[in-house]
């Protein structure tokens, strides 16, 4: 690998949206385990409880839908440093407004996210939970 300036712009963004892809798996994680807690500890009603661990839920799942938007970005630069190729960097707010989509999009985005086994789990288990001790 060359050590153009084009080619060093897209390995410090690599190392930047990397870091940021990391951080927000923790999130996420931390969003998990606050949706564990307030099921296991939070003295509200059911009807409540299940309110907030779906709001937990979206949140979730729009943190995952951010989060693929920086692994979209990573693999574009990734293969622009494969192939040595030259590639425009630090674009990933430019490519996302030149293909964002509406709001029906992103809520369509949101929602498939949250259905993905990685993001559903655990909230429908606190649910039923919820429900079965109430």
């Amino acid at each position: 690998m060359t050590d153009r300036p084009d080619t060093q712009a897209l390995q410090q963004e690599w190392l930047l949206l990397q870091a940021q892809h990391e951080q927000y798996e923790l999130w996420t994680l931390a969003i998990k385990l606050t949706a564990v807690l307030l099921a296991a500890f939070a003295p509200v009603s059911t009807l409540l409880l299940l309110a907030l661990l779906a709001l937990l839920w979206l949140q979730d799942a729009i943190f995952k839908t951010f989060q693929a938007r920086l692994a979209e970005r990573l693999l574009r630069v990734e293969r622009a440093l494969r192939e040595t190729a030259s590639a425009a960097a630090m674009q990933f707010n430019s490519e996302w407004q030149a293909q964002r989509p509406g709001v029906g999009g992103l809520l369509t985005a949101y929602l498939r996210a949250a259905c993905r086994p990685t993001v559903a789990f655990p909230y429908p288990l606190l649910m039923a939970l919820a429900v079965l001790l109430a």
